[in-house]
């Protein structure tokens, strides 16, 4: 990119030191990036980057689904800068597959999984424990999540109902869907009576109610692992950076995330 002509030269430097980034809006009026991350990111994620690209220049754009439609996208050439994903595992497949920079990786969220209806839903105050009879609860109706065998959330549920003794009659009920925002769409609808979700999915959907949420001990650790492609840009750092700020924490702590790093100011 050429360099600002001299009269400007001080305006950079002034938006430089106002706005505490190395890219200015001056000088990053030309610059993109591309975010790939997990459906259940999409409200909190939306506004961090519209805060960044206030601070910086840069504009983000996000494509949300799956972390594991993601991750094979990214396997076959898609141009995402970096990757958020709802799971270690797909984070570490796609390092595995040498598409992820593995330095950049930051451990950056966590989240729990919780048991919603309709909001005008007639059942309430769930108690999830051992020998729980969602089967039975569910009736002759469907329980959405997400796909199971590869979608994080369905993972989750799946994990949490077997170590619960509720998955084996339960199984059989579930509707799986593309990624965790379809399944919360399906109850919010009144299409499916109960589903599985993130507690941050069902915060944002006013369709909703949270009847009962899963112990932690469960399922495995929730934990949405952050990194750069390894065809990133050179701004992908400064946006890593970004989402280890106080601003950033602020904004993912009032969608319900765990914020599991150190924030810088």
């Amino acid at each position: 990119m050429n360099q600002p002509s001299r009269p400007f030269a001080g305006i950079a430097l002034a938006f430089t030191i106002l706005l505490g980034s190395t890219s200015s809006p001056v000088q990053a009026q030309d610059k993109s990036l591309t975010v790939f991350a997990a459906a259940s990111m999409k409200n909190a994620l939306d506004d961090i980057n519209a805060a960044y690209t206030a601070k910086t220049g840069v504009k983000v754009t996000a494509s949300y689904a799956a972390s594991s439609v993601l991750a094979k996208q990214i396997e076959n050439g898609a141009p995402a800068d970096l990757f958020v994903s709802a799971d270690t595992d797909w984070m570490d497949y796609a390092i595995s597959k040498k598409n992820i920079s593995e330095p950049t990786r930051v451990n950056l969220l966590g989240n729990s999984i919780v048991l919603i209806a309709p909001k005008d839903s007639k059942l309430d105050n769930v108690k999830i424990e051992q020998g729980f009879d969602l089967a039975g609860l569910a009736g002759d109706n469907k329980i959405a999540t997400g796909d199971v065998k590869s979608v994080p959330v369905g993972k989750y549920a799946k994990a949490a109902l077997e170590k619960l003794g509720s998955w084996t009659a339960a199984g059989p009920k579930f509707a799986m869907a593309e990624s965790v925002r379809a399944a919360l769409t399906l109850v919010s609808r009144g299409e499916a009576p109960l589903g599985i979700v993130y507690a941050t999915d069902a915060k944002v959907d006013p369709g909703v109610k949270i009847i009962g949420t899963f112990p932690a001990v469960s399922h495995p650790a929730i934990i949405y692992p952050v990194a750069a492609t390894t065809t990133a840009k050179i701004e992908a750092a400064d946006y890593l950076a970004f989402l280890k700020t106080t601003a950033s924490k602020t904004i993912l702590e009032k969608y319900g995330f765990t914020y599991l790093v150190s924030p810088t100011t």
